[in-house]
């Protein structure tokens, strides 16, 4: 009552604000949204862990426990037992700190350093798809080997009962439990993460050795390979600006590790999808100067988008080179979104104040973030008008080729015979026009010099060849010469309207070649015949004057 006084008397206060005092309750559903909610894509697993992977094998660097171009993180992943192992040789985590960081929840060290993950939750990615989930570490110096286990499936009958009475400090304790094991094979320093029981999900991508490279060579801070071109000019781009980070990455003991899915030429299928041909290097200065992102692109024909077998499509987002989002993240800058998926390329986040958000498939909303993506505009720009006039281009070369057929087609329909004169003109100034067509193709501004040259090529050559079928001459073996002329005229009229009346100059000409084939061979039957016939006349006529009795003389 006395407060309730005190207050009246100090109307001021009765709308103050003031701390609350009683307890705050996490509940265990928090969990499952940290553990499972938060990765809705299975492969994220692998991008978590590498990521956690990269970051200790930086600090073992640093500490000069590793060379600057060592670090290693060992692959195993086995279909039959349904189990992911992943280790690394960075810089571990001693006995002391290891139940306190792997059981702490948000409540990463990293935050405020140049390390890739900061919020201590990705540890947690696996336990949505997994049974159990265990952490295996041996720091320098140490003869046990570490090890804490988180039970998934009693973690799932938890937060499938009904009793809110759990909080999340009570539940981590029934979860999780810990030991120290005599190291066998295990090297002196090392930390890995095993997956066991994993649950099938959608088409069992966690054990599939291929999509698992796949999707690595495209997120995971990897070197280029050494056969691509472009790679030693990108890496020195970024090199001064961005901490590449470079791990060697090993799937199953296989003799070749994993490199970025970046070659020379795209060949997808037996097809080439693109030829890299030049390589474009940009900065972009923060708010406050200095640069906040490097962004290269690497320009090609531009033919058509890019299929997802490629890995490269689109360009995309990377925060201390792993990728962030996907290649369909950038879209939104581009005047038609679809030609994002022509373009390869890669735009590195250096401005610190730019945060990728917990799930990392975007990056938090800032002005840092907007200023990037503005100054990222004018290059999307440029890749849609490299676009279009790839595709007015090919639009103009796909006419050349239509008149260069015709053209050839007219041609050789005047050099195979069997028409009339009339007809014979028609197909001689339609083969002409077409040469034309040819010629007003090659002086369009719309395609650049390299293709014109080559067309240009192809067009004498056509020309000569045009010029010799239709010449003085060309049907001088025309097979209805020997016909009498009634009948001659006859098959050249009915020749005629095959190729007036059909809609394929192709299919017409190949049936009139069987036809001219066919009555080439009758006359030459018929002409074998009447040779035969009168070679036997002759023949008769000579035995008939051999037998005949001699005439006395005079």
């Amino acid at each position: 009552m006395s407060e309730q006084v005190r207050l009246k008397a100090v109307p001021a206060l009765e709308n103050a604000w003031s701390s609350s005092s009683h307890d705050v309750v996490i509940g265990k559903d928090i969990l499952e949204l940290l553990s499972t909610s938060m990765y809705v894509d299975p492969m994220t697993v692998y991008r978590e862990y590498i990521q956690n992977a990269a970051d200790s094998i930086d600090d073992a660097r640093v500490n000069g426990v590793l060379p600057a171009t060592g670090g290693r993180v060992q692959i195993w992943i086995d279909g039959n037992a349904r189990s992911i192992r992943i280790r690394d040789d960075g810089s571990s985590i001693s006995w002391p700190d290891f139940v306190e960081r792997l059981s702490n929840l948000g409540g990463s060290r990293k935050r405020g350093t140049s390390a890739r993950g900061f919020r201590g939750v990705g540890r947690l990615s696996g336990l949505g798809y997994c049974q159990e989930l265990l952490f295996r570490g041996r720091a320098d110096g140490e003869a046990l080997v570490s090890e804490l286990r988180w039970d998934g499936r009693a973690l799932k009958t938890i937060l499938r009962a009904a009793d809110h009475s759990k909080n999340l400090r009570a539940l981590v304790k029934d979860v999780v439990t810990v030991r120290r094991v005599k190291a066998k094979d295990e090297p002196k320093r090392f930390f890995e993460v095993e997956m066991r029981g994993v649950i099938r999900h959608r088409d069992d991508r966690l054990l599939n050795e291929a999509a698992v490279a796949d999707y690595l060579s495209q997120v995971a801070p990897l070197p280029f390979s050494p056969e691509f071109g472009f790679g030693k000019e990108i890496t020195a781009a970024l090199k001064p600006h961005v901490s590449l980070g470079h791990i060697v990455v090993v799937i199953n003991d296989a003799e070749r590790p994993l490199y970025r899915p970046h070659e020379d030429c795209m060949n997808v299928d037996g097809k080439v999808e693109a030829k890299f041909r030049t390589l474009e290097v940009l900065e972009m200065t923060g708010t406050d100067s200095g640069v906040a992102a490097i962004a290269w692109v690497l320009h090609h024909e531009y033919s058509g988008a890019l299929p997802n077998r490629a890995l490269v499509k689109g360009l995309r987002l990377r925060s201390g080179n792993v990728q962030v989002g996907d290649h369909a993240l950038l879209d939104g800058l581009f005047p038609e979104p679809r030609f994002n998926s022509w373009a390869v390329g890669e735009i590195h986040i250096i401005d610190p104040r730019i945060l990728a958000n917990g799930r990392r498939d975007n990056f938090e909303h800032s002005v840092h973030l907007d200023n990037v993506l503005n100054q990222l505009a004018p290059l999307a720009r440029d890749v849609a008008r490299r676009c279009r006039q790839s595709s007015i281009s090919r639009k103009w070369q796909r006419e050349f080729a239509l008149h260069k057929e015709a053209a050839l087609e007219r041609a050789k329909t005047v050099a195979r015979g069997g028409i009339t004169r009339t007809s014979r003109q028609t197909h001689i100034d339609a083969a002409l026009k077409s040469l034309n067509g040819m010629t007003k193709v090659l002086q369009t501004r719309h395609i650049d010099d390299e293709v014109r040259n080559n067309l240009t090529d192809q067009a004498k050559i056509v020309e000569a060849r045009i010029r010799k079928l239709l010449g003085e001459g060309a049907t001088a073996s025309d097979p209805l010469a020997s016909l009498p002329n009634p009948r001659r005229n006859a098959y050249q009229h009915v020749i005629s309207l095959i190729y007036e009346c059909s809609a394929n100059r192709i299919a017409a000409g190949a049936l009139v070649e069987r036809l001219l084939g066919r009555l080439a061979d009758e006359a030459l039957r018929t002409a074998k015949t009447k040779a035969t016939a009168k070679g036997s006349r002759k023949g008769r006529a000579t035995k008939r004057s051999k037998k005949a009795p001699k005439r006395p003389g005079p």
